[in-house]
């Protein structure tokens, strides 16, 4: 945004490979490669940002966006339409299901530009939004209990809202539960083929075509020194780094603020090579590129709580069923994590694969290799994952509505703003923060000139 606005821009990356929580590497064996952070994009293919670039995206959407395997040997399966995704629920939930999310879904094109943007703004669909607020406020447990009797809904949901990283039993847990499932019916929840580098190398060639420069293997450790007023800098950091890159710098009232900032339960990720698919015992399993593993609402509400189950929720992917460029020949790479106490030092790899042959009971024959990251690894590659939280920071009420601060993108130093998941509208590969800090700041910087 700042480059097509006529500025000389630089990005600077830590890292020696550019992308953060959007990049892909061969972490396993050779020829394996695995999604660092970030795999299935339901709000990348509708972001309104990524859908204006002259830029090619190379989705691949899978046959069916989730399923939810269950102890029965079946699965519930989100569909790309309401109609087939309703035949897997129980009669009596099929009209609640409906009623519930195909107005969200009809319209999710449309809601998705106020739920990608900060919670305060002027929203342009006021009625279709407060529509959407009124479950969407609701804590996802006793949402998904009210409205639905049948275990295969009340899974489903609870699934869903296990994105929240928050206890089910939060207000506002519904909102992403409700979003995911949209998302599905309305774009998908596509894949990229290669992987997640792919939109990043995009993203990287339009930015450089437009006059901007990258360089890696820069960490900022200081503030820059800004050479004059329409000198800008957007720092995609959580408030833990500004505190330590410019804390001395910010006035006293912005720093205790900053200090106040939430982080969320870390996660704790295993990617993995395979010899052959992961052999679920529910097959359709296989028509889905991401599967939760959890069982019941009330297994996932009670993993959820605490973040510290035997138990665990875990979220696994399986890229390469429908991307082969991902593993060699007829090998196979997923991934998969659960939830953890941010900045836990507990090996959970037990206790996720032992939810993986709770569905998959042969899982184990399948491992070629395994690369194991706790909480303290994904901080050490990305420091923005503070404690392994994935999100930036906690998705509670206080912080929807005031993220990282009430002044949100802006800063109490002139010219520099915050983006990146700790600012509106928090996680996901969607570009809405960057875009939003970027428009913020070219605003700003008008009025000074008109002032002056």
């Amino acid at each position: 945004m700042l480059a097509s606005n006529g500025f000389s821009t630089t990005v600077f990356e830590r890292n020696v490979q550019i992308g953060g929580g959007c990049s892909t590497a061969e972490i396993t064996l050779p020829g394996f490669r695995h999604d660092l952070g970030s795999s299935v994009y339901p709000l990348g293919v509708s972001s309104p940002f990524f859908r204006s670039l002259p830029i090619d995206i190379l989705w691949i959407e899978p046959s069916a966006p989730c399923a939810h395997p269950l102890d029965d040997g079946t699965a519930v399966l989100l569909e790309h339409s309401i109609e087939d995704t309703v035949a897997n629920l129980d009669n009596f939930d099929r009209r609640k299901y409906r009623s519930l999310i195909e107005p969200i879904a009809d319209r999710f094109h449309e809601l998705v530009t106020d739920i990608l943007g900060p919670i305060q703004h002027l929203p342009h669909h006021p009625l279709l939004l407060a529509r959407f607020g009124l479950s969407a406020l609701l804590p996802a447990a006793s949402l998904a209990r009210s409205r639905f009797v049948g275990v295969r809904a009340q899974a489903l949901f609870a699934g869903m809202a296990a994105h929240s990283v928050q206890p089910l039993e939060s207000p506002t847990s519904a909102a992403v539960a409700l979003v995911l499932m949209a998302a599905g019916h309305a774009g998908g929840w596509p894949i990229l083929r290669g992987g997640a580098q792919t939109l990043t190398d995009a993203l990287a060639a339009h930015l450089e075509s437009l006059g901007g420069r990258i360089e890696t293997g820069h960490e900022v450790t200081t503030l820059p020194t800004r050479q004059g007023d329409e000198d800008l800098i957007l720092a995609d950091i959580t408030p833990r780094q500004l505190l330590r890159i410019a804390g001395s710098e910010l006035p006293k009232s912005y720093s205790t603020q900053l200090e106040r900032f939430r982080y969320s339960a870390g996660a704790f990720k295993v990617d993995y090579a395979l010899s052959c698919p992961i052999p679920w015992t529910a097959n359709e399993c296989a028509r889905a590129a991401t599967v939760h593993l959890g069982g019941t609402l009330d297994e996932i509400a009670a993993s959820e709580r605490s973040f510290n189950s035997d138990s665990p929720f875990v979220l696994l992917g399986q890229p390469s069923l429908f991307d082969p460029t991902r593993a060699p020949t007829d090998k196979h790479t997923a991934w998969a994590y659960c939830h953890v106490p941010n900045g836990s030092t507990l090996d959970h790899l037990e206790a996720i694969e032992r939810q993986i042959t709770r569905f998959a009971p042969e899982f184990r024959d399948c491992v070629l290799a395994r690369s194991v990251s706790g909480p303290a690894a994904l901080e050490r590659w990305n420091p923005n994952l503070v404690g392994g939280d994935l999100s930036a920071g906690a998705m509670n009420p206080r912080q929807l509505l005031f993220r990282p601060t009430p002044s949100l993108y802006q800063t109490p130093l002139p010219g520099l703003y915050l983006c990146g998941a700790s600012t509106p509208p928090g996680g996901g590969v969607h570009g809405m923060a960057g875009y939003h800090a970027a428009q913020t700041a070219l605003h700003q910087l008008a009025r000074r000139t008109k002032a002056t």
